[in-house]
């Protein structure tokens, strides 16, 4: 006791609150305990289809959210340490610089993480050093589970209630109040975002939060939206509205970059239902935390098919590769008001509602029979609540090739739109084009006659693109397309898995 020295390794835990490896690492009272965070350069390469990995709107919010983290441990009389660089050679790097005896860290889920698990372990291997390594970031421990993730329920109803029944959330670990010192080295400095090629993103006074990275912003999040403003007595209600900044928690965030524990927002939803309500927006938002959990479990138990073209179900669809019908969507050009709105707000503030996300990649696959991995690394560039496992489990979902698809689900976008955005309020905040053009007009501009387009000064294929394809004619061709693939596929599955990095 008293004499190891132990690395913590940060990932996406960037957090003090309910953390796990630190908690532990603090239990042993270490001699030293050195908080470490690396930024990877293959964490800020191409994608598979020639994206940025991280576009600007996630760097940005990470390097706040790095920042905040170190600002809190220097709070405490310590530091975080930065470097830029492979952990696999920077961590043994420090190791031998200052005698660590072992190293910390929150196990990852999918294929490009545990790789560099496994090279961080070779390469401390000849060094004698003890790796110890936690599970997280989900709102149930697996330890708990009465089932092995090899035997996961493909049906996410069925696995909710078995946990739900036979499983109890863990207590948040508490947030310490002291850190032991740091020896003597080189703190390190936050980079820039030049240093990765990018441009910092310029704020959108129309985004629906001005979001900032960090465990402090995500706390005051959570006390604003639950105690402050009481928001979540009406959460199920309000959670599809796509303008606006408290018609959802809007957590995913902070969720994704593990600034903010999904056991901690559990505590507080469980003291709000003491102190104010409990009804079905309480409970909701921790349904939403179980599908979190969900995702993450499939990816653990099917491995690389999760970003497999044929999905989880292996449906061996022939997708197209359209770049200019792609470039359409991705620019909010398709003339279809609702995906083009939703579209050019993820452009301008690399966020989206979740009934957005539902709309634009039905459109994508249902509607342009697209390659759906192009749509998931889009989002994977540009969100800057991107999550591996939810992000690519809703996209299989979606495409209709995911464990728990229920065949063609076609979003009718115009049925969406009157429901979602009646007034036409959301889809006239991001198309000032359309601003003149009358609610019952504005979700089907194609139909204004020419008197009308001059009118309310928008000329459709000039100031508004006309619609790209049929809404429903495009549907029912994907659909014959999918239902070949179903009767051709059989149990085949793809074996070819897109190179992530």
């Amino acid at each position: 006791m008293g004499q190891s020295r132990i690395l913590l390794w940060y990932r996406s835990d960037l957090r003090l609150h309910d953390h796990a490896p630190l908690n532990h690492a603090l239990l042993t009272q270490p001699l030293y305990l050195i908080p470490l965070y690396c930024f990877d350069p293959r964490h800020f390469g191409k994608t598979s289809f020639n994206f940025p990995k991280t576009g600007a709107f996630r760097a940005q919010f990470l390097l706040e959210s790095v920042a905040d983290l170190r600002q809190r441990w220097r709070s405490l009389n310590s530091d975080l340490l930065i470097r830029l660089g492979k952990p696999e050679q920077v961590i043994p790097e420090i190791v031998k610089a200052l005698g660590i005896t072992e190293v910390y860290y929150y196990l990852e889920t999918t294929a490009e993480e545990k790789t560099i698990e496994r090279s961080l372990e070779r390469a401390l291997q000849p060094l004698g050093v003890k790796l110890k390594t936690f599970w997280g970031h989900t709102l149930y421990d697996h330890e708990d589970f009465s089932f092995e993730i090899s035997e996961l329920p493909e049906l996410f109803t069925s696995f909710r209630k078995q946990v739900e029944k036979e499983c109890t959330v863990q207590p948040a670990l508490p947030t310490p109040h002291q850190l032991p010192l740091l020896p003597v080295i080189d703190r390190g400095t936050l980079p820039q975002l030049a240093e990765f090629d990018l441009k910092a993103p310029e704020f959108d006074d129309r985004a629906v939060l001005k979001f900032q990275g960090g465990e402090t912003a995500a706390i005051a999040r959570l006390e604003q939206y639950f105690w402050q403003q009481d928001h979540l007595r009406t959460y199920k209600e309000t959670r599809n509205g796509m303008k606006g900044a408290d018609f959802s928690s809007k957590f995913s965030p902070w969720l994704a970059l593990g600034c903010l524990s999904p056991r901690y927002i559990y505590e507080q939803v469980q003291e709000y239902e003491t102190q104010r309500i409990r009804n079905d927006s309480t409970y909701w938002l921790i349904f939403e935390l179980i599908w979190r959990d969900y995702f993450r479990l499939i990816a653990i138990k099917h491995g690389d098919r999760l970003f497999h073209l044929a999905g989880l179900q292996g449906i061996s669809i022939p997708w197209k590769q359209d770049w200019q019908e792609f470039e359409c969507w991705c620019a909010g050009e398709t003339g279809f008001p609702l995906v083009d709105a939703n579209m050019r707000e993820l452009a301008k503030t690399g966020f989206m509602s979740n009934r957005g996300r539902q709309n634009v990649a039905s459109f994508l696959t249902k509607n342009l029979g697209i390659d759906w991995r192009m749509g998931a690394e889009w989002f994977e560039s540009l969100l800057i609540d991107y999550d591996v496992c939810s992000n690519w489990g809703n996209w299989n979902y979606t495409a209709g090739v995911g464990n728990d698809a229920r065949g063609f689900r076609f979003f009718n976008i115009l049925k969406q739109s009157k429901d979602y955005d009646p007034q036409g309020e959301y889809v006239k905040h991001w198309l000032p084009e359309l601003a003149q053009v009358p609610t019952q007009k504005v979700h089907e501009p194609w139909k204004l006659l020419p008197v009308e387009q001059d009118r309310f000064a928008v000329k459709i294929g000039i100031d508004y693109p006309a619609p790209m394809v049929d809404l429903f004619k495009s549907a029912q061709e994907n659909e014959r397309v999918y239902n070949r693939a179903i009767a051709t596929s059989g149990d085949r599955r793809d074996s070819k898995a897109p190179k992530r990095y």
